[in-house]
This record gives C-alpha cells, sequence and structure tokens, in this order.
C-alpha cells in the first residue's frame, strides 16, 4: 500500500482565518481550525525569509496579499497549492485550481 502524501498547511493561513473570524467574516477560529487540521495530521509550514524573498519577485497579478505569500511558499519549498481562486492561474508554480 502507498503511503499518503504529508499535507502541509502554510501558518499564514491561520493568520488569514484570525483575521477574517475576528471580523466576524468566519464563524470559525484559527485555534479550532489548527486543532482539527492536527488532528487530520496536516504539518504547518512557517513563514520564513527565503518565502518573503520569493514574493518580491512575484508578477503583480493578484493583489491579496496571503494568496500571494502562499504562492511564494508553494515556489520555494517547492510544493503544490491547492486553490479556487482562479486569479491565482497565471502564477508560476503548482498550482491547482479545484
Amino acid at each position: 500500500m502507498e503511503k499518503a502524501s504529508t499535507v502541509f498547511v502554510s501558518t499564514v493561513s491561520l493568520w488569514e482565518v484570525a483575521i477574517k473570524h475576528s471580523l466576524g467574516k468566519l464563524p470559525v477560529g484559527a485555534e479550532a481550525l489548527r486543532d482539527h487540521l492536527i488532528h487530520c495530521g496536516a504539518e504547518f509550514l512557517p513563514l520564513l525569509p527565503e518565502h518573503c524573498l520569493a514574493l518580491a519577485g512575484l508578477p503583480s497579478l493578484h493583489s491579496d496579499p496571503f494568496d500571494r505569500m502562499l504562492i511564494a511558499q508553494a515556489i520555494v519549498e517547492p510544493l503544490h497549492l491547492i486553490t479556487h481562486d482562479e486569479a491565482l492561474r497565471g502564477y508560476p508554480g503548482s498550482i491547482h485550481i479545484v
């Protein structure tokens, strides 16, 4: 039997959830999400200086700073980025729109 791949979740995603939850835009907070992801076996990808440097080289196709950082992280690591945001389609790297 083939071993399942590790699922990484960026700490940037938890940051975004924390902000949106505090603004009343999301019913689930970052702590609950973190606990659920840990329970499911996900690993967290920290924000590193290399990710910030890669962000500077990205084209300005999308204005969401969280999405742009996720793209930079996916490029540097390299990892697949799974998103529903069609606006990210033009960026380099392995981006999968679902």
